[in-house]
């Protein structure tokens, strides 16, 4: 310490190094202390620091537990603090101060929620959002507060043949239920027509409809903004038809957080080459596109096993 260091040199060498002190210098760059997997404690106290993005240099050292980046201006930042821990979940101590458990677990839920957790966050602002809106009797809830809306809600990855399900059982019971289609960011794809298959909308529009209260679940999905309109539901309900609707699963989360109690039927493939190929074949999608769904074919089916019930249906969708 106190060498007006500017720069971390001369370490490489030293790969049995378990403490190092650079307090009180001018170094404003942790490069140099990377790959050294023994050391235990780094001291960078009163240095010139600026960037919390300097903190990946070390954020793969396996024994590091004790870091001291007090005075350094990147504690200016708002939210050093969780997002310090978060690059950093092997370390005990941060600037002088002990990290517990609860706070490894909101750094985490701040900077990569788990999606029960983002789900949770979705319905909690739509509830607040409705609540400043003027109330009314939801037709959803009539004829009676004790029994469940008649609601089927169709999942799975893209072009798993939930938009022709959903369409040919409301075309065949159409005299009980009734398709509901979300409001979507994304442009829409060949053969798919407005407010039949979604409502195509801006992304100001969309973020207008979430101010006021208009929406019962949004999710993310490949970079496009959906969301299952109140007012699509009620004006079913109205009628006295159930609504069946498709979701990604990250829809699906939000939905289950609130009232409704849907019936959840799962299509997916069992075949990931020949639904590939599909994909290919519809000429729609771009190949990240289809990467993208293709993963994801593995995840719904680890969901239908690790979580018993979580849908009340699965079917192939080479049986459709």
């Amino acid at each position: 310490s106190f060498n007006q260091i500017e720069k971390v040199n001369g370490l490489k060498s030293l790969k049995a190094l378990q403490r190092v002190d650079l307090s009180n210098n001018k170094i404003n760059s942790l490069q140099g202390l990377e790959e050294h997997d023994l050391l235990e404690v780094i001291n960078l106290e009163d240095n010139q620091v600026a960037e919390l993005s300097e903190i990946k240099w070390i954020e793969d050292l396996p024994l590091l537990r004790v870091l001291n980046l007090l005075k350094n201006p990147l504690q200016e930042d708002k939210g050093y603090w969780l997002s310090a821990i978060f690059m950093l979940l092997q370390v005990t101590e941060l600037d002088l101060k002990k990290v517990s458990v609860e706070e490894k677990v909101a750094a985490v839920n701040k900077e990569d929620p788990p999606p029960e957790v983002v789900a949770a966050e979705d319905h909690r602002n739509h509830v607040l959002y409705n609540s400043e809106q003027p109330q009314r009797v939801l037709d959803s809830t009539l004829p009676g507060a004790g029994e469940a809306y008649p609601m089927l809600v169709l999942l799975g990855p893209l072009a798993s043949g939930k938009r022709q399900l959903s369409l040919k059982i409301c075309k065949q019971f159409k005299n009980f239920i009734r398709f509901g289609p979300c409001h979507t960011t994304r442009t829409a794809y060949f053969g798919e027509v407005n407010r039949l298959d979604y409502y195509f909308i801006s992304q100001e529009e969309f973020d207008k409809m979430v101010k006021a209260g208009k929406f019962l679940a949004t999710y993310k999905y490949s970079g496009h903004l959906y969301g299952l309109g109140r007012d699509t539901v009620e004006s079913i309900a109205r009628e006295g038809l159930a609504t069946c609707v498709h979701l990604e699963i990250e829809g699906v989360r939000s939905l289950k957080n609130t009232h409704f109690k849907p019936r959840y039927v799962l299509l997916v493939p069992k075949d990931k080459g020949k639904y590939e190929e599909h994909l290919r074949r519809t000429g729609l999608f771009r190949r990240p596109e289809i990467e993208e769904a293709v993963s994801r074919v593995d995840m719904y089916l680890q969901i239908n096993q690790d979580f018993p019930g979580y849908f009340n249906a699965v079917i192939n969708m080479g049986e459709l």
